[in-house]
């Protein structure tokens, strides 16, 4: 299976699938990465790793509909069966998605449905939480709102600044993202409305 990667940002989750991929723990393809910020630290990751890189700018496009087009375009020359959302800062739209229905994946730092959005991990260090954590889900119109398929909990201490927790918490995100996307490759996840059911 060929895999495309969505980055915007640093690339901490792009550099763990690229090393699980690399140990053959996913034995998928990680055929292109797709950024929408030329200088990230993604791409250089993507560099490194000898990894296609296809850089779009919104504003090279004047609607959403043609910067997507020229995306999916890019995305069907590779043959791609799943889309890996990684600091992905973008909402795609609803027809971008149709045309991959339940092929489109996420991780949020945080355990959803609580704290949604970009701010996850503030927001749970902020409301005074015992308990955070990483999500993985399924993407569908509503942000942050698809079918979960693993979670990881990280406990909050005492001594726990909004620094060390984010650490904590990407910590498991970079272990449940590779096995999510494995048991994709595999697969083993079978949604049932809310649900995705892990076939073993």
């Amino acid at each position: 299976m060929n895999i495309a990667v969505f980055c915007s940002g640093n690339g901490t989750n792009l550099q763990a699938i690229i090393d699980s991929q690399k140990k053959g723990y996913i034995k998928a393809d990680i055929k292109l990465v797709v950024s929408d910020t030329p200088d990230c630290y993604a791409v250089t990751r993507a560099k490194d790793a000898g990894i296609k890189i296809f850089v779009v700018e919104r504003k090279n496009f004047k609607t959403k509909k043609a910067f997507e087009a020229d995306i999916l375009k890019a995305l069907k020359k590779e043959n791609i069966g799943l889309i890996v959302l990684a600091g992905y800062m973008r909402m795609l739209s609803g027809d971008f998605i149709a045309s991959y229905e339940n092929k489109i994946m996420n991780i949020h730092p945080a355990l959803l449905p609580s704290f949604k959005g970009i701010h996850g991990i503030k927001d749970a260090f902020e409301y005074g939480v015992k308990i955070t954590g990483a999500t993985t889900h399924f993407v569908t119109l509503d942000m942050d709102a698809g079918p979960i398929i693993l979670q990881s909990s990280v406990k909050v201490t005492e001594d726990d600044t909004e620094e060390t927790l984010a650490e904590a918490v990407h910590e498991e995100e970079h272990k449940i993202y590779p096995r999510a996307i494995q048991l994709f490759v595999e697969g083993k996840l079978k949604i049932e409305g809310r649900k995705v059911r892990i076939l073993e």
